[in-house]
Formats: C-alpha cells, sequence, structure tokens
C-alpha cells in the first residue's frame, strides 16, 4: 500500500507533504480555535506546530488538502500505522481552516481514504482526543464505530487519552 498517493476527486486534492508545504500549512494551523478541543491545544504556536509538522514528514503519509476550486490549502491528513498482518491503517492528524468546518468537505475526503485504503486493508482505525467533541461528531457521522479509548502520544508529545473509532471494509462497502 502506497501510504501518500496523490488523490483527488472533484472538489479536493490529496497531495503528499512536502517540506516546501510548512509555511502555507501554518498558516491554516496558526488558528488557536483550531486546536481548542484538541490534546494539544497550542499545537496553532509556531515551534508546537514545526514538531507535528517534522511528525507528518516521518510518517510518510501525511498530505497537504488543496481545495481545486480556490487553489487553497485547507488543512491536512495522513494514513499511517499500517499494519500489512492485521490488513488495518489509521487516518488521522486530521485538521481543517474553520472556514471548513461543519461542511462538505470531511465527508468526502475521509470517503476518497477509506475508499482508497480498503483496495489494501480490512480495518481502518481513528484516533480522536477525548475532548475533541467536534471531530467526535464527525466521526458518527461517517458510520465509524468507537471500540476503544486508548492512550496516543503523538511524535514527539506526551500521550493524552483518546478514543479509537473503526470500521471494516464490509460495513463500508
Amino acid at each position: 500500500m502506497n501510504l501518500q498517493p496523490f488523490l483527488e476527486n472533484d472538489t479536493v486534492q490529496l497531495i503528499p507533504l512536502q517540506a516546501s508545504d510548512f509555511e502555507a500549512l501554518y498558516q491554516v494551523a496558526s488558528d488557536p480555535l483550531i486546536w481548542e478541543q484538541h490534546p494539544n491545544k497550542n499545537r496553532y504556536q509556531r515551534t508546537v506546530f514545526q514538531n507535528f509538522f517534522d511528525g507528518a514528514l516521518l510518517s510518510k503519509g501525511a498530505f497537504i488538502i488543496k481545495d481545486k476550486e480556490t487553489n487553497a490549502i485547507i488543512g491536512s491528513t495522513r494514513f499511517y500505522d499500517w499494519n500489512s498482518e492485521e490488513k488495518s491503517i489509521l487516518i488521522g492528524y486530521t485538521f481543517y481552516g474553520r472556514n471548513y468546518w461543519g461542511s462538505k468537505y470531511n465527508p468526502i475526503i475521509k470517503k476518497m481514504m477509506l475508499d482508497y485504503a480498503f483496495q489494501f486493508v480490512d480495518h481502518v482505525y481513528f484516533h480522536v482526543g477525548a475532548e475533541n467533541i467536534r471531530s467526535q461528531i464527525a466521526m458518527e457521522r461517517l458510520g465509524v464505530k468507537k471500540v476503544r479509548e486508548i492512550a496516543v502520544a503523538y511524535h514527539g508529545e506526551p500521550e493524552k487519552l483518546n478514543f479509537e473509532y473503526m470500521i471494516s471494509k464490509s460495513e463500508w462497502l
């Protein structure tokens, strides 16, 4: 499975993240309100976001999300922790500029990613911060089920309580 394919639909492009994308992506991420429900609430700070961005590059599964109508970078997401033996992968580290919250973007981006992933895996997992009500609602709207609570340490950050969601290929198809 290629963790960083170029993915596209009528609305957005998921473009493999490159080091040169930092400034454009930080412009989106520098809004403190994006991170207010996130376990790492200070990610809007440049040095904290730099750590997040470095982890995204190291993951070799991260994307910038580009709105095809405006050509604007609207956020980021990634595939990570692919397990070929268990035929599973995680989708996460997703954030959008506030102008894109509660809109068509998250469902169509997740659909595109799930359609791609289920060519290679049987289960897709998501980690959502325990306080991130907005993202928990988004998960429920996608039809994924909460399966457990788990401590997750993001790249270079301390462990925080997350809810793990899962959807299987048979449920998706």
